[in-house]
């Protein structure tokens, strides 16, 4: 007696079929984990792709001495731009350009220790790890923090700008 086979019914899907499906899945997906959990924690979301990233050293314009960091303004030519901003990741600094005045903040949100996550836009420095938003000072305008960044004093001397930590 020899098995029988079953029965086989094959077919392919239109186009639109198959796009109606691919959105129904990624609509699921969101639905599922929320666009949060694609958008979280990245340390690299709105870098600014013309600005390499700022580390300290080799090269870059970026000394770093003790409690000193000097920055040459030459190299650095971003900076010298109201509304441009560094994060110098090995010495936790934020360093801004806010309508031609520097300024300089502990890169280390008050909220969960965060350091190397952040956004500066209309003046606002944006930890990017839960949300905190700090003005130029570092006073907290919106929270979970609920303590100001730490504010650092900054000079320019000829085309370096000199910040004290």
């Amino acid at each position: 007696m020899k098995p029988e086979l079953a029965p086989q019914v094959a077919g392919t899907l239109t186009e639109s079929r198959r796009k109606f499906l691919e959105k129904a899945g990624l609509s699921m997906t969101l639905s599922l984990f929320g666009v949060s959990f694609f958008t979280s924690c990245s340390s690299t979301e709105d870098a600014d792709p013309t600005t390499p990233p700022v580390g300290g050293g080799n090269g870059n314009g970026i000394s770093i001495s003790g409690n000193t960091i000097s920055i040459d303004l030459n190299t650095q030519q971003g900076l010298q731009n109201a509304g441009n901003w560094l994060l110098i990741t090995n010495a936790r600094t934020l360093v801004a350009n806010v309508n031609g005045s520097f300024v300089a903040l502990t890169s280390v949100c008050t909220h969960s220790g965060c350091f190397d996550s952040w956004t500066f836009g209309n003046n606002r420095f944006t930890c990017r790890c839960h949300g905190s938003v700090f003005d130029p000072s570092g006073q907290v305008l919106q929270g979970p923090a609920n303590a100001p960044l730490q504010q650092f004093n900054t000079q320019v001397s000829g085309t370096n700008l000199i910040i004290t930590r």
